[in-house]
Parts: C-alpha cells; structure tokens; sequence
C-alpha cells in the first residue's frame, strides 16, 4: 500500500509514522508513507496556500490550485487506477473501523490536511472522493487525522501484526467494545484477577470474556449494541447482566 499525506507540516507525519507498527511495516516493505508539502506546489514566491474568504469572515481559506496540483503529481499514469482522495475535516463522514477495513483493502490513498477556517469547497466538490471526521470536535489541522487513520489501516494490512488472533479481539471488530485484559500480578494493592482467568478452563474464560464485552457496551456505549448482531447466546448473558445489576 502507498499513502500519500498533502500537508503543510510534514515533519509531524514523518514523526508520527515513524514508530511501533507503522515503523515496521514500513520496514517490512507492507506500507509507503511519504509526506508531501503543499507548499512546493505553489506558484508565487511567497509559497502561499491560503487566502480570505469570498464574502468576507474571519480567518483564511487553504486555495484550490496547490492541493489540486500535490494530488495530480501523486497520481499513477502506468495503473490508471484512481486512488481513494480522502479530505480529513470536520464536515466528512464519521471514522469508523468498518471504514478502516474498507480503505485497508486500497493499494493507494490520498489524505488531504487542512488548516485555518477550511479549505475551498471545490475541493470537497470535485477532487476528494471521501471526506473523513474523526469525530465531533475541532483541531488545529487534519495532521493528528491523518496519523489516526493511517495507524487504524495500516494496523490492518497483511503482516503488519503477527498475530491475526489479536486483531479479532479488538474493540469494534465485531461491533461491540473490547472485553478487559488482565496480567501479572495476580493481585496489585488489593485488586485480584477474576478467579476465572485463572482457571485454565477455556470454554468459562470465553464465556466470562463474551459476557463482559456485552457488560461494557451496554453501559458505556449502548448505541453499538442496538446495532451489533447478537446471538441467542449473546441475548442470554445480556439477561443475567441485567438480573445481576437488578439485584445489586
């Protein structure tokens, strides 16, 4: 995979991209992450990117000409194939890791980081071919994005992990939150591992982890459970769940 970050900041991507699992498969050859400033793409002598807003407001706008120029100079002409152009601001579409699995299986993406008040909505209109929040809050820019979905996705790829187990224990990966995880001591001031941890018995260790999982989405983010799909068994535990609390 190849991925291309268009940024005023580059120093910040190579930074945040050069350790922990993304540092190694870069290593390993699974991924290329290459920051490019936008600035180069510039075309008078002050290098500039932004401008005021038409129609006046506070702040500036990032121009259209260098983005539209840094994204073109990234694309293939022996592939034909268009990448996937992503705009990271806050008006996109909520991040989610079902959108992380679908960008993984891309062989190119464009992200695309914006400052200031916005970028030139033409951007949005007629270059990106996706426009990504990662959540419902302001950032200075879309570097601290662009670093989060490059960690989701590149976590994702073939050999990045060399457990592929650990990936299907994740917190999403089947629509609910992770379940919790404990290890040595066995006690620490007091607090002791659940007694079925320890057991040895990996029928009750799967069933003490499933019911958990649920216990915890249920109480801190009921809107995964309404959506995630649960079987009879799944229902049962949500009904001992709910007699346990009842009758504490």
């Amino acid at each position: 995979m190849r991925i291309d970050v268009i940024t005023l900041f580059p120093e910040v991507i190579e930074a945040g991209t050069r350790y922990s699992i993304v540092g190694r498969a870069q290593d390993w050859g699974l991924v290329q992450v290459r920051a490019i400033q936008l600035r180069d793409f510039t075309t008078d002598k002050h290098h500039t990117t932004d401008d005021e807003p038409y129609g006046g407001g506070a702040g500036l706008v990032m121009k259209p000409e260098p983005l539209f120029r840094a994204v073109e100079s990234c694309l293939n002409d022996e592939t034909h194939q268009l990448p996937r152009i992503i705009l990271l601001e806050p008006q996109g579409t909520l991040y989610t890791q079902s959108l992380a699995e679908e960008l993984a299986q891309e062989s190119h993406l464009i992200l695309l980081c914006g400052h200031y008040e916005g970028i030139d909505a033409r951007v949005r209109e007629h270059l990106a071919t996706d426009v990504i929040s990662i959540g419902d809050f302001v950032l200075t820019g879309g570097e601290l994005p662009a670093l989060v979905l490059i960690d989701s996705v590149v976590r994702l790829l073939p050999g990045a992990i060399h457990s592929a187990e650990s990936l299907g224990q994740d917190s999403y990966a089947d629509g609910l939150l992770g379940y919790p995880q404990y290890t040595r001591p066995k006690e620490f001031r007091g607090w002791r591992v659940p007694s079925v941890l320890l057991s040895g018995n990996h029928g009750a260790i799967a069933r003490w982890r499933r019911k958990e999982q649920l216990r915890l989405t249920r109480h801190l983010r009921p809107d995964l459970l309404a959506r995630a799909y649960l079987t009879k068994q799944d229902v049962e535990l949500l009904k001992e769940i709910a007699n346990e609390e009842a009758q504490s």
